[in-house]
């Protein structure tokens, strides 16, 4: 069971992503929150019983952005799930940068829902593929905030091919089964990637190789 923080300054919007998680048997929401400020003082004092935050990113007091900085420097290193109804490109960057592990639209069916959740918990990042797609329109040769402009080791063609299927959202299970290799394979390309692009995760190589023109 993986216990949630549902954090909405709209109580109707609370109240109906809580009953949709109600009705997965992996799910359980363990507290709520209507803005940033309420959040932390929950996470005071709760953190060990929240394994993934579900965060708005629009609220008064202190937006989704802001908690997310304010955990960080409270060393509370439960992952963060932003949710948004805006398809926001620059929201989206700066919730990467501030250590998100997942950004989803709020219109996501249940079984997206339960599925981000699950691969928030597991460690890996994530952002909506919808949400990729037209990132990746808009960010087209425009500079981003990475220290580095270059590559300094030239991708493969198959890397170059994984990580455009990790831009597509797509799982390392996905990516095996779409590539007929195993799991095992997969996992070190992508630690390859990360590694030949100087990043952390899987988003920020998607968003690094975007810049790059890689993809």
């Amino acid at each position: 069971m993986i216990r949630v923080l549902l954090v909405d300054d709209q109580t109707l919007v609370r109240h109906g992503i809580k009953s949709l998680l109600g009705l997965s048997p992996f799910i359980n929401v363990v507290g709520e929150a209507e803005n940033g400020v309420a959040a932390l003082a929950f996470l005071d004092h709760n953190s060990a019983l929240v394994d993934v935050v579900l965060m708005d990113i629009r609220m008064p007091k202190l937006n989704g952005i802001e908690a997310l900085i304010a955990m960080r420097e409270k060393q509370i290193k439960t992952p963060v799930i932003m949710l948004t109804t805006f398809d926001d490109h620059e929201s989206l960057m700066q919730a990467i940068k501030s250590g998100a592990k997942g950004y989803l639209l709020k219109d996501v069916s249940l079984e997206t829902l339960v599925l981000s959740i699950e691969t928030v918990h597991n460690g890996d990042t994530l952002i909506q593929p919808a949400i990729t797609e037209r990132l990746i329109a808009g960010l087209q040769g425009i500079k981003g905030e990475f220290e580095s402009a270059k590559l300094p080791e030239p991708l493969s063609k198959r890397e170059t091919e994984i990580l455009r299927l990790m831009a597509a959202g797509c799982s390392n299970k996905e990516m095996a089964d779409s590539l007929c290799k195993s799991q095992g394979t997969i996992k070190n390309q992508v630690s390859s990637i990360l590694s030949k692009l100087g990043v952390r995760d899987r988003t920020r190589a998607v968003l690094k190789a975007i810049e790059l023109g890689v993809i």
